[in-house]
């Protein structure tokens, strides 16, 4: 069952009076349970793209479903309530999760305001993430690296269906990071959770069961179980990856030669 359906998704931003496409006809299918690892250089359009599947931002163009809800047809107030039971969203800079004048379980307890409060989850998450007593302490007397945890944990605090994370190991060590890492990934397997995550960390997308490179504000490639793949886009456009520039270098020309299987991209003589 697909969580996240996006289909023909483009952000257009408008900066002094220039407009500015952060997405190009996006089309993407994310299914229940996967944990997915956006990738690509910064400019891509990665955290445009996890700020639009958190309803935080409305596509320019095309249409986007969380569980089948049209999030683009969803008014403010219905699309708020969803976005606070079922989103669990972890931005980059982790105060920007956090109230920082509350403890640590109050900030727990404060996320799980959209549904029933579970004490027993809260603390389990908190020990998790290794914050188990540091639960009365306020988040803004907390070290970076102990809020990142702390904003995961918020994150995890309703057992959302889609949770969504930028950087979330930016600022923590190979111990800990892998360790969230992990937390992610059981949150997939045990509450069903599909997680999406912006990060330039290789030990993070090797981790997770499926990468999306996206270059140029486009879906260019996918990765699944150790293997890469180009993704042929809308109107047939496939992105050449920049290590094989050097053989099909941006603006020549190729010729191309049906296979049985497929077709090959031969270069052609000037």
């Amino acid at each position: 069952m697909s969580v996240v359906r996006c289909d023909g998704i483009v952000q257009i931003y408008k900066a002094q009076d220039v407009e500015v496409v952060a997405l190009r006809d996006v089309d993407l299918m994310i299914d229940e349970g996967e944990t997915v690892a956006l990738l690509g250089p910064s400019g891509a359009g990665k955290s445009t793209l996890l700020w639009l599947l958190a309803g935080l931002l409305r596509p320019s163009a095309g249409r986007l479903w969380l569980d089948g809800t049209d999030l683009g047809r969803l008014g403010q107030r219905r699309l708020d309530r969803l976005r606070a039971a079922r989103i669990g969203v972890m931005l980059q800079n982790p105060a920007r999760n956090l109230i920082g004048y509350l403890s640590a379980a109050q900030n727990v307890a404060f996320a799980q305001r959209a549904v029933r409060r579970d004490r027993r989850r809260a603390r389990d998450l908190l020990a998790r993430v290794g914050l188990g007593e540091a639960g009365d302490r306020p988040a803004g007397r907390m070290s970076g690296g102990e809020q990142q945890r702390l904003a995961l944990a918020v994150a995890l605090a309703n057992k959302p269906r889609l949770l969504l994370a930028d950087e979330p190991t930016s600022q923590l060590d190979d111990g800990t990071g892998r360790a969230v890492v992990e937390l992610i990934k059981r949150a997939a397997a045990l509450d069903g959770t599909t997680a999406v995550v912006v990060t330039h960390d290789t030990t993070v997308s090797e981790a997770l069961s499926r990468t999306v490179t996206i270059r140029d504000g486009r879906v260019g490639a996918e990765g699944r179980r150790g293997e890469d793949f180009v993704v042929v886009g809308r109107e047939g456009a496939v992105q050449v990856p920049p290590e094989y520039h050097h053989l099909l270098p941006p603006g020549s020309m190729a010729r191309i030669e049906p296979l049985e299987d497929g077709i090959a991209l031969r270069r052609a003589e000037s």
